[in-house]
């Protein structure tokens, strides 16, 4: 399964929002997506998804448009990952994770018992099963988004669109969810998640986006694309680089003044 964005327009209220986007997302690959607050990162998302029409250009899943599939079928090859949020009502693990099933079968259906298994085989792969009959209303935020990645692959997508998926996560959670990310991605799993964290970019992705001003800016490897030059372009502030011991940049630091 590849997703193609080719020439992607979208306007609100004829005021520009994205112009001209190309990119393809393939299995995998982990692509962060890079860009101030007002980039357009949650238009694009919602584009990705089927959600939006765009107002040129096409979104094509293994070369179809995305309009061309049932939404139950487009369900089984794409999901969302949204932040982590908490459900008003104590859901245990397994059934947040069992909703990912729906898709599969009738709205009034109740789950079978490939479902059943569908939902253990990725309790397991995750490593959350001992949470299984937890609330998830009381797990820490890291389980609860891997709760959420659970519930898309218990979908059966390999494409996995993620909103900001580090958000609100103690730097232990960030760390461990982006080795969770580049596991699925050497299990043939394409990822694209928007985040605000350049460091994370060059932690876990192998392509970086930037969107600037409705446009793709940079597309390529993190470490050519995530540099002091680009964050200053796209965020507005003047950064200086770390380098580990190999002279990798790892990390950015706001620069002195002076430029020292």
């Amino acid at each position: 399964m590849q997703l193609a964005v080719r020439n992607l327009h979208f306007s609100y209220r004829r005021r520009p929002v994205l112009r001209g986007i190309d990119f393809d997302l393939a299995p995998g690959e982990v692509i962060s997506l890079l860009g101030a607050n007002g980039a357009g990162k949650s238009t694009l998302l919602r584009l990705l998804l089927g959600l939006l029409p765009p107002e040129r250009g096409t979104v094509l899943l293994e070369n179809r448009t995305l309009t061309a599939w049932r939404r139950r079928e487009l369900a089984r090859h794409l999901a969302y990952v949204p932040q982590v949020h908490v459900t008003p009502f104590p859901y245990s693990v397994r059934d947040i994770v069992l909703l990912g099933r729906l898709p599969g079968g009738s709205l009034f259906r109740a789950p079978n018992a490939a479902d059943h298994a569908a939902v253990a085989a990725v309790l397991e792969r995750l490593a959350i099963a001992h949470l299984a009959e937890r609330p998830y209303t009381e797990i820490s935020g890291g389980e609860r988004q891997l709760c959420l990645i659970g519930r898309a692959l218990a979908q059966g997508a390999r494409l996995l669109i993620m909103d900001e998926p580090a958000t609100g996560l103690d730097y232990g959670h960030q760390l461990r969810l982006l080795e969770r990310l580049g596991q699925l991605a050497g299990e043939g799993y394409g990822i694209l998640m928007t985040t605000h964290h350049p460091e994370h970019a060059l932690i876990a992705s192998s392509r970086v986006l930037l969107l600037r001003d409705g446009r793709i800016a940079a597309d390529g490897p993190p470490q050519q694309v995530v540099t002091a030059a680009a964050i200053e372009s796209l965020y507005g502030v003047p950064v200086a680089v770390l380098h580990d011991h190999a002279g990798q940049c790892i990390a950015f630091r706001p620069q002195a003044a002076g430029g020292a």
